[in-house]
């Protein structure tokens, strides 16, 4: 087989999980991203909004939502994930709101984002090799007086009990651990305190919220939940009864995924075994069956200010 060719497919198949991943995380979360656009502390309504690391859009659709009089530069590095956020802007009848750059993050210079009132960076920031540099370009990019909101994770959310599997007891916390450890190698700013390194780039941050969640599943799972339909992609939240169920069992699935193709040369061959199993989607002790999974998760917002 032509080795480009393998390469490019499985490029565009990382590049395809990661954005449903990225959809079904907006879908999940969709009240949480929305309490946090409405605690944002602004001194007077944005009419010119940046998404920096936009990915699909979770972001700048709660921001459209928030601020319906306000237009939006969405800015990400990848050409697929801008694809998807235009497609979903069109079948809302927002494609006049949404302008989309391609550009690398971690590039000394930016491509002209205009003055925007407001810059908005979910779960982005720490992705940067030199988010100082990043920090000063966002700060020189902002109109005086902006607001620059961050926001970050504290790592993946979690879904299992703590004694599940039955087999394999306290397996998500290993697989968590161990993924912890190899992107702590690549991504040393996750996690990280963004106050001190807000300031130190002229910011003043005027203040700072940690979001806990957990959601759970809304009824029980007697057959299994269907997590192969496609993903909503006009923006909208539709998470009652079995649609919810169905969105966490395929964000848990996606996930884990994910956390495996990082690790599973990490831990234990019987960790990846019962892996294996849970996300199996034939399996009647896989995600797909189970009627205990929950959404544990916490993000932290910095909201700073330009002088």
């Amino acid at each position: 087989m032509n080795h480009t060719h393998t390469h490019t497919h499985t490029h565009q198949q990382a590049t395809a999980d990661q954005a449903e991943i990225l959809d079904l995380d907006a879908e999940v979360l969709a009240e949480h991203t929305a309490s946090i656009t409405a605690w944002l502390p602004l001194r007077s309504t944005p009419h010119h909004i940046v998404d920096l690391g936009c990915g699909t859009g979770a972001g700048t659709f709660a921001l459209l939502d928030r601020f319906p009089d306000a237009h939006i530069t969405a800015v990400d590095a990848s050409a697929e994930h801008l694809q998807r956020l235009r497609a979903k802007a069109c079948a809302r009848g927002d494609q006049e709101r949404v302008h989309t750059v391609q550009a690398d993050l971690d590039a000394a210079t930016w491509p002209g984002l205009g003055s925007p009132d407001l810059a908005w960076a979910s779960a982005s920031m720490h992705h940067m090799a030199r988010p100082e540099r990043a920090l000063r370009n966002v700060y020189d990019v902002l109109a005086p007086g902006g607001l620059f909101a961050v926001v970050e994770l504290a790592g993946h959310p979690r879904f299992l009990p703590a004694d599940a599997p039955a087999e394999r007891p306290g397996l998500e916390e290993r697989l968590h651990a161990a993924a912890d450890r190899r992107q702590a190698e690549h991504m040393p700013h996750r996690g990280a305190d963004w106050a001190p390194m807000l300031t130190a780039a002229g910011f003043t941050v005027e203040d700072e919220r940690t979001l806990t969640v957990n959601l759970d599943l809304t009824v029980s799972v007697d057959a299994p939940v269907s997590i192969d339909a496609p993903v909503n992609l006009n923006g909208t939240v539709n998470l009652d009864g079995t649609r919810r169920n169905e969105a966490i069992a395929r964000y848990a699935t996606g996930v884990l995924q994910r956390i495996r193709s990082a690790v599973a040369d990490r831990i234990a061959p019987e960790d990846l075994t019962a892996l294996d199993q849970l996300l199996d989607t034939d399996s009647p002790h896989g995600i797909a069956h189970r009627d205990d999974l929950t959404v544990r998760t916490e993000r932290t917002v910095w909201a700073a200010r330009r002088a």
